[in-house]
């Protein structure tokens, strides 16, 4: 195979329909846009608008709070990383931390942390060294023989 004979898939790429090219194209005269009117014209902008009286979603109250301090954890499952030790991708009796399970494949990413969560099983004695942990987790951790050392979160003016 050489460079200039990787093509795409049959079908993978098409062109477009090309409008507004007389009644025998099949999408002529109006061009699929219905008649008249601003919706039938380009640049319309006017989802949520009612004809000048005060739209819905500015009429109805808010509610709740949306903390912008809030730290997000990525949580990962005990039973996940016994699997992880099972297969051979962390050691029995290594520390676990966020750069651990990313590289043993448990995590695809640590967004501000990990926390750890309680639902599995853990059979092996590891050291965790996350930014949290659940009540059941620690539980189950010091069950087996490890310990849980929670870290201090890194503030956002630190990080950047």
């Amino acid at each position: 195979m050489r460079l200039n004979e990787i093509a795409d898939k049959e079908g993978a790429r098409y062109n477009s329909k090309r409008v507004g090219r007389g009644i025998g194209s099949g999408k002529g005269k109006t061009c699929g846009r219905g008649v008249k009117g601003q919706k039938s014209r380009s640049g319309v902008a006017i989802k949520g608008f009612e004809g000048g009286q005060m739209p819905i979603h500015m009429r109805l109250p808010k509610r709740g709070f949306n903390n912008i301090f809030a730290k997000k954890l990525t949580g990962v499952n005990i039973g996940r990383i016994q699997e992880a030790i099972d297969a051979g991708k962390l050691a029995k009796d290594a520390t676990i931390t966020a750069a651990t399970l990313v590289a043993a494949g448990v995590l695809r990413r640590v967004l501000d942390g990990v926390r750890i969560l309680g639902t599995g099983e853990l059979k092996a004695k590891l050291n965790f060294e996350v930014y949290g942990a659940s009540a059941g987790a620690v539980a189950a951790i010091e069950k087996a023989g490890g310990s849980v050392k929670v870290l201090k979160r890194a503030k956002a003016a630190e990080k950047s």
